[in-house]
């Protein structure tokens, strides 16, 4: 008797659930706030079991993460022009561009507020931030190759991305072209 074997497919049903919770999360961010909603509600708002979340992602946490890291790598991928100048510009454009769009505050308080909701968001948290720095370490391990001087990922985030996101979450100003630009050219 031949055996089926299941395979997954893209765009699937296992996509459609995913994309679903993903939203049904953006939407409660942005209209309840963080940690004013519960897998249940986003369950709900998706139209799928909790036991369905759970199975998949575990906690709240983990499916908090999970969609910040997908929206990041979905909107800001790394870039790779062939020059680490280019690639920090256009990587800094893309996510200035994510930040200040219509769900950006909200998925940058998010991340930020995974840090305070004990072991499990420290987990999720140290989770988005290491795949995020996989990420970035690898364009700047690209640059190396390419035989230009890069720095660490850790310096990026603290003179690209830490000054974005500073004035985005306190409203301190807009992400202009000339402002993003400059943080580059000073970290290089």
């Amino acid at each position: 008797m031949e055996e089926r074997q299941r395979t997954r497919r893209p765009g699937g049903r296992g996509a459609r659930v995913g994309a679903a919770v993903h939203q049904a999360v953006t939407d409660l961010v942005n209209e309840r706030g963080y940690g004013k909603f519960t897998v249940g509600d986003v369950a709900a708002r998706a139209g799928v079991a909790d036991s369905s979340i759970y199975r998949r992602w575990g906690n709240l946490e983990a499916l908090l993460a999970d969609v910040v890291l997908t929206r990041l790598n979905a909107r800001s991928p790394m870039p790779d022009t062939g020059s680490l100048a280019g690639d920090l510009r256009t990587y800094a454009a893309q996510v200035a561009r994510e930040i200040t769009g219509p769900d950006g505050l909200a998925l940058l308080r998010l991340a930020v507020a995974l840090s305070g909701n004990g072991e499990q968001g420290v987990q999720a948290r140290d989770d988005l931030l290491a795949e995020r720095a996989r990420q970035l370490e690898s364009m700047l391990d690209r640059a190396r190759e390419r035989g230009e001087h890069a720095p660490d990922a850790l310096g990026v985030l603290d003179h690209v991305m830490a000054p974005m996101y500073i004035r985005v979450l306190f409203g301190l100003g807009p992400l202009t072209p000339d402002y993003v630009d400059g943080l580059v050219d000073r970290l290089l």
